[in-house]
């Protein structure tokens, strides 16, 4: 998961990235649902390179920012973490250092929902998508918009080598208007007839 930064400096807030991808058991990968497209890129550092679960390969954008990857769905999905895979090290200027993650139907009403400072992020950055609220554990969208609105070192361009977004698992008990979480209570959750 995303941790906190140990520098000298006020972190409260800020994320740095960790090395290994761990998500919930609960969790699937929603982005093969979803229609892909960036406001710009390098030829050859599009899209593709953003999906292809390689962490040499990355997506450099090429343009004014704020510099943007949108992922639309055909229907209505809960999302609940966004992953980004970012590495200071390789990148320095390049390296987003503010994000702003945006929901919506389409783009004509994006509300920003959350907005992300990293701090030198080396590896995965774990973002939450659920609100301030405890009870909003996901948010239901047609779209998502990640805007990198400015760089470390005042970069003008962006690297992102990898994006992942997970949603909850659904119902494995067809026809049960209970979700279930536990392997007990799933064993027990039907009435087998003799």
């Amino acid at each position: 998961m995303a941790t906190e930064s140990d520098g000298e400096e006020d972190t409260t807030g800020k994320l740095s990235g960790s090395q290994n991808l761990a998500v919930d058991d609960d969790s699937r990968e929603m982005a093969k649902k979803a229609a892909w497209s960036v406001s710009s890129c390098k030829p050859g550092n599009g899209v593709p390179s953003l999906r292809d679960d390689n962490l040499e390969t990355y997506w450099q954008s090429d343009g004014a920012q704020p510099h943007l990857v949108n992922i639309q769905f055909q229907k209505k999905v809960k999302l609940h973490l966004l992953v980004l895979y970012v590495d200071y090290k390789l990148d320095e200027s390049y390296t987003p250092s503010k994000i702003s993650i945006r929901a919506g139907d389409g783009f004509h009403n994006m509300k920003e929902i959350k907005t992300v400072e990293l701090v030198k992020p080396v590896g995965w950055v774990h973002i939450s998508l659920s609100g301030t609220d405890p009870r909003d554990t996901f948010i239901h969208t047609f779209m998502l918009q990640i805007a990198v609105l400015s760089n470390h070192l005042n970069g003008r361009d962006t690297h992102i080598r990898q994006i992942k977004i997970y949603g909850p698992r659904p119902n494995p008990v067809p026809n049960q208007p209970f979700h279930f979480t536990s392997k007990e209570f799933i064993t027990y959750s039907t009435i087998r007839r003799f």
